[in-house]
């Protein structure tokens, strides 16, 4: 987990870094390729006002010779409109030039000649608005203006031509510019996707490792699932023999308390009978004795018979699992004032699954008189769907099933005794709201014989 999570910061950190560069490169790029295009635009405008110039002082030329030729002062309107626009194209163009070294001298010699030609032209307008048509033919006839204005065209022309070369080489820079660009963002989409197929290539690997994790550990996790069901196996087996032999233990000792201490007692009983009978005229002072004897004989005997039905209930065997199930009841009854409500329906088991359920009831009623505090108890017994459900419930104080209680080791028994025979048991209990513990077993459950030597 350490690893993939060091995996995957490293990833993003590359990630942000391609993405980072490609912004750096696409922003650089931009930047470049903006100012290089405001450099043409720069020169372009440049190359405008060099020819808007010349075009201006040939439209102010042309009205001159249109005013020269008419004598109308309608062409002063268009030769006054040029030398606005000469002015204005002037101002711009020293705007662009003023702070060059390189170009001082074609730039002075614009203004020189511009100011001669702009100054021979108001000389002819002058001259013809006094009459002297003699001397402006002569001025006209000189060749002076064209001279003026071949030398302006051509410093117009070297100006035109050098921000042509500045415009070829800001479209070189501007293309060099878009094209390292270009490299670069392929070299970085490059190295993105070989990011990309590594990353890609190191999770499939790391989702191989978890899932063969996961194999693992889910083959761990079966094993011992099956482990674990190897082990209940074993301990409801042992749970049912040693439950198995802890009845047939009571009912040994539960016979030999019958045979042997019953007919000791009783004899000892039938004893005192005789000797009553000899000693009532000889030691009279002696019946009280004999008498207390007596009577302690028949506690004895009486304790003995309850201890018996304690280990083994003889109306179970005798009279069957309804009847035995009401005298526990009725007997609980008697003891505790509790009132006890039984629903009892006779059912069809075999003997080691009667004597479970009998079990099950006798342990549900000790628990009930320790610790419900119940004032009425319900005892039902009734077959269902093949199914024999018996069930003890009262309204007692309840309890928390998810708590350690000192019953909670008896109802395992029981649970593990009930899961033996193929049946399930269930407890439901809240504080305040009673106890109900209900199993279910097969009606056709056939006592298994126990491997000799048990």
């Amino acid at each position: 987990m350490k690893r993939r999570l060091r995996h995957n910061t490293l990833v993003f950190s590359l990630a942000c870094l391609a993405a980072l560069a490609i912004i750096l490169v696409s922003e650089s790029a931009y930047w470049q390729s903006v100012d290089g295009l405001d450099k043409v635009n720069s020169h372009r405008s440049a190359q405008n006002n060099i020819q808007a110039l010349v075009q201006g002082i040939v439209d102010a030329e042309t009205g001159t010779r249109g005013y020269l030729l008419t004598g109308s002062p309608d062409y002063l309107q268009p030769y006054r409109q040029a030398l606005r626009q000469v002015d204005a194209s002037m101002q711009l163009i020293d705007a662009t030039y003023g702070a060059s070294s390189a170009h001082a001298l074609q730039l002075e010699q614009l203004h020189e000649l511009t100011r001669a030609k702009l100054s021979e032209l108001a000389l002819t307008i002058r001259l013809v608005d006094e009459g002297r048509t003699k001397a402006t033919a002569d001025i006209v006839m000189s060749g002076i203006g064209k001279e003026k204005m071949d030398e302006l065209r051509a410093v117009g022309d070297a100006l035109v031509a050098s921000e042509s070369g500045n415009i070829d080489r800001s479209r070189n820079d501007v293309y060099r510019t878009l094209l390292l660009s270009r490299f670069a963002i392929m070299a970085l989409c490059a190295a993105g996707l070989l990011s990309l197929f590594m990353y890609l290539r190191q999770t499939i690997a790391l989702k191989r490792q978890q899932l063969e994790q996961q194999r693992l550990v889910q083959a761990e996790r079966d094993r011992l699932e099956r482990e674990v069901g190897e082990r209940t196996a074993q301990l409801v087996e042992l749970t049912q023999h040693i439950q198995s032999a802890r009845e047939d233990e009571r009912q040994r000792l539960a016979r030999n308390l019958h045979d042997d201490l019953g007919s000791m007692l009783t004899s000892a009983k039938l004893d005192a009978a005789r000797i009553k009978s000899r000693i009532a005229t000889s030691a009279p002072e002696a019946l009280d004795l004999l008498a207390h004897l007596v009577s302690t004989l028949n506690s004895g005997i009486a304790l003995g018979r309850g201890i018996i039905e304690d280990l083994r209930p003889s109306a179970l065997g005798n009279l069957g699992l309804v009847p035995a199930l009401d005298i526990l009841a009725r007997e609980y009854a008697q003891q505790s004032g509790v009132q006890v409500h039984c629903d009892l329906v006779p059912v069809t088991l075999a003997p080691d699954a009667e004597l479970t359920v009998y079990r099950l009831v006798q342990e549900a009623i000790t628990n009930i008189a320790k610790y419900a505090q119940a004032r009425q108890v319900w005892i039902r017994l009734l077959a269902d769907d093949g199914m024999v459900d018996v069930s003890v419930r009262d309204d007692g104080v309840g309890f928390d099933p998810q708590g350690k209680r000192s019953s909670a080791y008896g109802l395992m028994g029981m649970r593990y005794r009930v899961g033996a025979l193929g049946g399930s048991l269930i407890l439901v209990s809240r504080p305040g709201q009673g106890a109900l513990i209900r199993a279910r077993i097969p009606q056709a459950v056939v006592q298994q014989e126990e491997p000799a030597g048990t």
